[in-house]
């Protein structure tokens, strides 16, 4: 496999700190994240790549394992064990000292567990796959069952209500199978979703914008709104102002993994003004705006 410099792919120094990862992970996310860059197949593996990256670095016990074996990091403690018992090995002695690189990995394993030693093989744990599902905003307020193919195989899952764009989980054990009776990896699936609806999505919470005709917003009475899950009747008070809020609780998306909860539905009225009067209308607005002036 070629060997990726996660270092270089974020284009950050082994010195960075946690934020600084985090902030060249959010940049180049967004730069190539599959929403930005449809049916473009390198940024789709640039995007992968990247993940991959962030989940090494900013995780303290990998990144160390990075930073000392490099390639090698996933076989860390195979590493460290084998380098142990070939200093124990006899080559002039039980006590004989033998420098070992990673360079000797892959000999010495050849050496030490091959044809003859093949009850001593090590184990090796199966590499992790990446995976993306594309699905519509509505797709995400219920909770839904899905059949997926890793590796030949189908998998059913159930992806839970509330999920958000660009949210990654793991899947334990759904990867690659593991090497010598090594475990397999894990499956990380990265959601793509995709807001065709009126409603913006701000985490739980929904906004949405509702004209409101001059004559409704001056003397008030009830209209029907778009919720998102059908037509409710709301309020309006005299005198509501464009750019007015009101909160809908309850009203907006479900929180992930918590069964009946949900976030809050935004009002935003957009107070229009009407156009094309008649003559007899410019006379009504005139006398209006004669009362309103004391004239």
């Amino acid at each position: 496999m070629e060997f990726i410099d996660y270092y270089q792919l974020l284009g950050i120094t082994k010195a960075a700190t946690a934020a600084e990862i985090k902030t060249a992970y959010r940049k180049f996310a967004r730069k190539y994240h599959p929403d930005l860059n449809p049916d473009n197949k390198e940024a789709e593996q640039k995007f992968k790549a990247i993940n991959e990256a962030n989940e090494v670095l900013s995780d303290p016990e990998k990144r160390k394992k990075y930073d000392k074996h490099g390639k090698d990091w996933k076989n860390a403690e195979q590493f460290e064990k084998a380098a142990q018992q070939q200093q124990q090995h006899s080559y002039g002695g039980q006590n004989a000292k033998q420098s070992f690189g990673a360079d000797d990995f892959s000999e010495f394993f050849a050496s030490m567990y091959g044809a003859g030693n093949r009850g001593r093989q090590t184990k090796y744990r199966g590499q992790d796959l990446n995976a993306e599902v594309n699905l519509k905003l509505r797709d995400v307020y219920e909770s839904r069952k899905q059949t997926l193919t890793v590796n030949g195989k189908q998998i059913r899952l159930t992806f839970p209500a509330g999920i958000e764009n660009g949210q990654v989980i793991k899947i334990k054990d759904h990867g690659s199978p593991g090497a010598n009776g090594g475990p397999n990896g894990d499956l990380y699936i990265t959601f793509v979703v995709e807001n065709n609806t009126l409603f913006k999505r701000n985490g739980n919470n929904l906004h949405l914008d509702v004209d409101l005709d001059l004559y409704k917003a001056m003397l008030g009475g009830e209209i029907l709104i778009e919720t998102f899950t059908g037509k409710v009747k709301l309020k309006v008070a005299p005198g509501t102002q464009s750019e007015t809020k009101v909160k809908l609780k309850g009203k907006g998306f479900p929180i992930y993994k918590k069964e009946n909860q949900y976030g809050d539905l935004y009002i935003n009225f957009k107070v229009k003004l009407p156009t094309d009067l008649s003559d007899r209308e410019k006379e009504l607005f005139t006398e209006l705006s004669n009362i309103r002036n004391g004239n």
